[in-house]
């Protein structure tokens, strides 16, 4: 059974930092690349970063370039995203997850976190 468990969200004030993890089990976690997506209140997912399987490449949507870094630990199967001068558009459910190319379209990931919350004060 495949697991994707998110974890490091919480409330903090505009400029502060977080930095989510997602750690996998039950895939083969270093053959996928893996992404972060977010869900702000009353809108649709959008794409936030991606990492190929093996570091190589690595994108962001623009919103978030120069204040976000995503990076892996495959040894620890897990998925980092740390979030710099953080602003409350920000806020949001932030998910990973696990596919077979690093893109940006959702439709191409095959397995989901259940999500953890980003609240960002101003």
């Amino acid at each position: 059974q495949v697991q994707l468990v998110e974890s490091g969200g919480g409330l903090v004030q505009a400029g502060d930092s977080l930095r989510l993890s997602c750690a996998g089990s039950g895939l083969p976690f270093s053959r996928y690349a893996m992404g972060w997506f977010r869900q702000p209140p009353g809108k649709e997912r959008e794409f936030v970063a991606v990492i190929s399987w093996n570091t190589y490449s690595t994108s962001y949507t623009n919103s978030v370039k120069g204040r976000f870094t995503i990076s892996r630990d495959n040894a620890k199967n897990t998925v980092y995203l740390q979030m710099n001068s953080l602003k409350p558009e920000d806020t949001a459910v932030y998910y990973c997850a696990a596919g077979l190319s690093p893109v940006g379209n959702s439709q191409y990931y095959n397995y989901w976190g259940q999500g953890t919350q980003v609240t960002v004060s101003s």
